[in-house]
């Protein structure tokens, strides 16, 4: 009984470092069909802490649409990640930022280049077909 009690919590450490270490291509698999994902990767200088600012104060926004933003700081992401990047998402890992915005169906509706504006983000999701027909159901 006292090896479990000892063993116990390495076993749920290594769970939470396995969940916080999923590759990329899983996490966004999970959210196909459910949610739209912002996805940004760069460096703190290069655009990513001026994006997650931008995004701070749109949390019941970004909830209202079904959205997560996943962030990949260019130091720290593994190869595995970079490399599905640059195949599936035309990742050019020398630039200091770039975003994409994945529908619910897993398909890229629009990249960027440089930080966006909540604004535009979301004018782009509420034209899109399946956003109009969830605003008309919470209606």
């Amino acid at each position: 009984m006292r090896k479990w009690l000892i063993m116990l919590p390495l076993l749920l450490l290594g769970t939470l470092v396995q969940a916080q270490t999923k590759p990329l291509k899983n996490r966004l698999r999970e959210k196909r069909d459910d949610r739209r994902v912002l996805l940004f990767y760069g460096t703190p200088s290069g655009g990513l802490t001026e994006q997650q600012r931008k995004l701070q104060s749109a949390q019941a926004e970004l909830d209202d649409r079904d959205m997560d933003v996943i962030t990949l700081d260019a130091a720290t992401v593994s190869a595995a990640d970079r490399q599905f990047l640059e195949q599936t998402y035309k990742l050019n890992p020398n630039v200091g930022f770039m975003g994409w915005l994945i529908g619910k169906d897993g398909g890229v509706k629009e990249t960027y280049r440089h930080p966006v504006d909540p604004a535009q983000l979301f004018g782009l999701v509420d034209k899109m077909p399946m956003r109009k027909i969830e605003m008309r159901r919470k209606q």
